[in-house]
């Protein structure tokens, strides 16, 4: 009996490996890349690894959609993200856009939330710098 039970734990434990449950998520930009020097417009991409991109709205978990946050921060978890010119939503699931930025320093955080713009907290966000020519 012990056996058969330490055998059903062991298959637990490869099938959570397996599924990847044990895995953190996490956002990243695929471009530009930190200290990049850019112009304008600036070309930005960007990516989620361990949840699904959603519209927004959808309520399911592990799913989401991004949002770019120009020189702004990462927002606690929980907190609805603000929608303005430097807070920017992509509710339809997008994964790039294109920005008009002054010239000079910026910081593009960007911030993955739930189907009602609820931030995943800064373990789901990405700060980078670019110097816009």
């Amino acid at each position: 009996m012990f056996k058969t039970r330490w055998l059903s734990g062991a298959a637990l434990a490869g099938l959570l490996a397996a599924s990847g449950a044990a895995q953190a998520a996490s956002v990243s930009f695929v471009q530009p890349t930190d200290g990049a020097t850019v112009s304008n417009p600036v070309h930005v991409v960007f990516a989620v690894d361990g949840m699904k991109i959603a519209p927004a709205g959808t309520m399911t978990d592990g799913t989401g959609h991004h949002h770019l946050l120009v020189d702004g921060k990462p927002l606690p978890k929980g907190e609805v993200i603000p929608a303005n010119d430097k807070s920017l939503h992509f509710g339809k699931g997008q994964t790039e856009t294109d920005l008009t930025l002054p010239p000079g320093d910026h910081t593009l955080t960007l911030q993955f939330g739930d189907g009602a713009h609820r931030s995943y907290g800064p373990g789901l966000s990405k700060t980078i710098t670019v110097h816009v020519k």
